[in-house]
């Protein structure tokens, strides 16, 4: 969720020095278990709060198997070069009991990049999942239960809740320094990686990554430094509605973002319309990257052409004529407002879902986000209860669903001039990573109505991938929703189904 996990639209939405490796220093980052005795001033307070490890041994059933698994709620400690403890990471494991060695291993994490896995875990992945009442949008009484899909069915997972998120805490304010950063939090989390292998003698389990919105960035980051940090090679990735390149989001005024985003806007109107078909999005595709892109790049519009643009761009989304001629075309900053009709607003996470408007009489949207602000942060005090009442583990900290603070320390260019998001870029990473790992995959997956990380950027940065490197090992899956599709019954089943047969593929070297 996220972006969720970018930041406002996008809640990015999103000690001195850092934990060092364990190649730097071979007993450093050893798993203890967990001490409630008093460390270093504040440190061993806030640790003291965090419970030892819960085990259980449980039974999963989907849809045609079942699975004995042992379910595992605990925490792995970071050091600092000194040897003291400068953080401690909330994890919860689901291991089949009769699992093969070669049983895949998959790590999972969200974005924001203040927010916890428990999107992912309750939304999607783990062996139990949040519903939200008969409207799919009623989050005052989100009832648990049974989740027939979980990928529990053709892997082993790790959702791992990175520092400052859900339970995990930085020894200090201070400490946070060595984690609120792309680089520090790559880094941080292939420790954690690495560390949790080592511990439960996985060396030989092929391991994949599973990413949200910035945790698909985090991702491809995180797999280049278990690479070369850790000596860990990952077999695959998967990308839930990811920011791969930030100079697509929410640049609303460069005819590249703009066009890359019509298609969701487009797609969010025919669901609107519930005239939505794939095949009707084809020719908007066309559209956008060819007359669109051409006439927001070019000069003003004037004219019969103006008009043939304005009309186009009207049909395809739902907004005014009047409304897109005022900003030339470029509808970035006013669709949100103006897609649903007079006094609703739309969700950037998905841009069919409608609202009335707190603020009728702005111009510009000022609303809280109706999805990530509305009936998704039960995830939190759901994800609190689960642990506590079924998986054992009884904290007594407060669990953080979504960190605003980490969003705003959050150090997109290693704390330099033009620390900006709209730098940040992993398709380098994953050039890299298909280059040099004969065997790695890639597959992404979108919502077609996200406006917050539309599809079209995806494609864009998969079309322009070298062939050598991309053919046969990266892969664009689009289903229907926005961007926690998963939400969506239907959509949570078919990507189920889909991603298994990507785990069960033979890799081509």
């Amino acid at each position: 969720m996220q972006f969720h996990h970018l930041v406002a639209p996008i809640v990015v939405l999103l000690a001195l020095c850092s934990p060092v490796s364990a190649q730097q220093q071979p007993n450093a980052d050893e798993p203890r278990e967990p001490s409630h005795s008093t460390e270093q001033g504040a440190a061993g307070g806030i640790f003291a709060l965090i419970p030892a490890d819960a085990t259980k041994e449980l039974l999963f059933k989907g849809r045609s198997e079942e699975v004995p698994y042992t379910a595992t709620a605990g925490t792995l400690d970071l050091f600092s070069q000194d040897g003291t403890r400068s953080a401690k990471i909330f994890y919860t494991a689901y291991v089949a009991k009769n699992g093969t060695s070669d049983r895949p291993l998959t790590f999972v994490f969200n974005g924001g990049p203040g927010a916890s896995s428990a999107y992912l875990h309750l939304g999607l992945v783990g062996p139990r999942i949040l519903e939200f009442g008969e409207t799919g949008d009623n989050g005052t009484t989100p009832a648990l239960k049974d989740n027939p899909e979980s990928w529990l069915a053709f892997t082993d997972l790790v959702l791992i809740d990175p520092v400052g998120t859900g339970w995990s805490r930085p020894a200090s304010d201070d400490a946070a320094k060595s984690f609120y950063g792309v680089r520090q939090d790559a880094d941080s989390l292939a420790k954690v990686i690495a560390l949790y292998v080592q511990k439960n003698n996985r060396l030989e389990a092929p391991k994949y990554l599973l990413g949200e919105s910035y945790g698909g960035f985090r991702a491809a980051k995180v797999a280049v430094s278990l690479k070369n940090t850790q000596g860990i090679l990952t077999s695959g990735i998967i990308m839930l509605s990811p920011m791969i390149e930030g100079r697509f989001l929410a640049n609303s005024d460069d005819p590249l973002s703009a066009a890359l985003q019509l298609p969701s806007l487009a797609a969010a109107e025919l669901e609107q319309k519930n005239a939505f078909t794939p095949d009707r999005l084809i020719e908007v595709e066309r559209f956008a990257m060819h007359d669109y892109l051409a006439s927001l790049a070019g000069p003003f519009p004037t004219g019969p052409a103006a008009d043939s643009l304005y009309n186009r761009v009207a049909a395809l989304t739902g907004i005014s004529k009047e409304a897109i001629a005022r900003t030339r075309g470029f509808v970035g900053d006013i669709y949100a407002k103006q897609m649903a009709g007079e006094s609703r607003i739309v969700s950037p996470y998905d841009a069919s879902y409608a609202v009335p408007d707190a603020y009728p009489e702005d111009v510009y949207s000022r609303n809280d986000d109706p999805i990530l602000d509305g009936y998704t942060r039960a995830y939190g005090s759901a994800f609190a209860a689960y642990a506590r009442n079924e998986l054992g583990f009884a904290s007594d900290m407060t669990y953080n669903l979504l960190n605003e603070e980490v969003n705003r320390r959050w150090e997109w260019n290693g704390g330099h001039r033009g620390d900006s998001r709209t730098l940040a870029s992993a398709s380098t990473d994953i050039r890299d990573l298909l280059s040099t790992i004969s065997t790695f995959r890639l597959l992404v997956a979108h919502g077609y109505s996200d406006a917050l990380t539309p599809y079209g950027a995806s494609r864009y940065v998969i079309d322009h991938l070298p062939p050598a490197l991309a053919a046969g090992r990266t892969e664009l899956q689009l289903y229907r929703g926005g961007h926690m599709f998963y939400t969506r019954p239907d959509s949570r089943h078919g990507f189920a189904t889909n991603v298994r047969a990507f785990y069960e593929a033979k890799p081509s070297n």
